[in-house]
């Protein structure tokens, strides 16, 4: 699939389209779920939250405006995300209990709150996390050899020439794979993550 993540998004918004609609599940249910279990939700209350919060985005998507601002994506889905986790917590006969110098309630103001620490730890957060996921779906639209030179030179730091040695390709074929997986993977995080560097 080549289409943007904006168009997976407009897709959504606009055609209901279940492909796309199920690839944002599947990216954004693992996240969702890390977050809530740092909430004190419990395990078997956790899919039923991320189902509610999936629910109100794909209710609100048309609504949404994405306008390529940087990270609104990510942030709309934390306000939403919050917001599930207030009325959860204010249906419970049993509040969270305090842990440390804070309690859910307070760290949940604290991650609602755009310029806090904590919403900059969910925007590292989304983005690995989203950036992982993305890496899983572009895979297999590239051979081997190709992969393997594109992850050397990104993740492992080695310098071309010994990549194209070591790969029996040219330098030049080298830098062109980790290009193709670049380009391919910024097609597919535009809109949900911040723009992807070459280097």
């Amino acid at each position: 699939m080549s289409e943007t993540s904006l168009s997976l998004l407009a897709s959504i918004r606009e055609h209901g389209d279940s492909d796309s609609w199920s690839r944002l599940v599947e990216i954004y249910s693992p996240l969702m779920r890390g977050w809530l279990r740092a909430y004190e939700v419990d395990a078997s209350d956790a899919d039923d939250l991320v189902q509610e919060v999936l629910c109100v985005v794909s209710q609100e998507l048309p609504r949404f405006q994405h306008n390529d601002r940087p990270g609104a994506f990510r942030n709309w889905l934390r306000k939403i995300l919050v917001h599930r986790l207030r009325d959860y917590w204010r249906g419970r006969r049993h509040r969270p209990v305090a842990t440390g110098s804070s309690s859910v309630l307070e760290r949940l103001n604290h991650l609602e709150d755009e310029k806090s620490g904590l919403s900059r730890v969910w925007n590292e957060q989304h983005d690995r996390q989203v950036i992982a996921r993305l890496l899983e779906l572009v895979r297999p639209k590239f051979e081997a050899k190709t992969w393997d030179a594109f992850c050397r030179q990104m993740f492992d730091g080695q310098n071309a020439e010994q990549i194209a040695e070591e790969l029996r390709m040219s330098r030049g074929s080298v830098y062109m794979a980790r290009n193709r997986v670049l380009n391919a993977l910024r097609r597919e995080a535009a809109g949900l993550v911040a723009p992807l560097e070459s280097s």
